[in-house]
C-alpha cells in the first residue's frame, strides 16, 4: 500500500493541468496589459488630454508595459515548465483583486471587475493546488 501524503514524482517535463490553466489566463492579463498600454499610447498621440486629472498616457503605458511584460513572461516560463514565473504570477493576482473590487465598486464596471476578480481567484486556487504545490516543489 502506499501513504496518500507521499508526494507524487512527476517527469521533469511534465507541467500540471492547474499550472496550465493558471499559465494560460495570466498569459491573457498580461497580453491585455500591454494591449491597454497601447492604446494609451496612441491615445496620448492623437492628442487625448483628461481636464480634470493631471496624468500621463505616456507614463502609465510604461507602467502598464512593465507591469504587462513581466507578467506574460512569468506565465509564459510557467507553461514552459520553468517554476520561477509562480512567485510574480501569485503578487499580480494579489494586486488583481483590490482592482477588480474598484472596478466594481468604484467604477460601476461590473462586468469588467467580475471577470477581472474571477481569473484572478482561478489562477491563485490552481497554483495552491496540491499537484501544483508538489510541482513547485520538486
Amino acid at each position: 500500500m502506499t501513504n496518500n501524503s507521499e508526494p507524487v514524482p512527476y517527469p521533469r517535463d511534465f507541467v500540471p493541468p492547474g499550472v496550465r490553466i493558471a499559465g494560460g489566463i495570466a498569459t491573457v492579463q498580461g497580453l491585455v496589459l500591454l494591449g491597454f498600454a497601447i492604446y494609451l499610447v496612441v491615445h496620448a498621440l492623437l492628442g487625448y488630454r483628461e481636464e480634470t486629472v493631471q496624468i500621463s498616457g505616456y507614463g502609465t503605458a510604461i507602467w502598464f508595459v512593465i507591469m504587462g511584460g513581466a507578467l506574460t513572461a512569468a506565465a509564459v516560463g510557467l507553461l514552459r515548465n520553468k517554476r520561477w514565473g509562480r512567485g510574480l504570477i501569485i503578487i499580480a493576482q494579489l494586486v488583481l483583486l483590490p482592482v477588480a473590487y474598484y472596478l466594481g465598486v468604484g467604477s460601476e464596471q461590473w462586468a469588467v471587475g467580475v471577470i477581472v476578480g474571477a481569473s484572478a481567484i482561478v489562477v491563485l486556487v490552481c497554483l495552491f493546488r496540491r499537484e501544483s504545490l508538489e510541482w513547485y516543489a520538486a
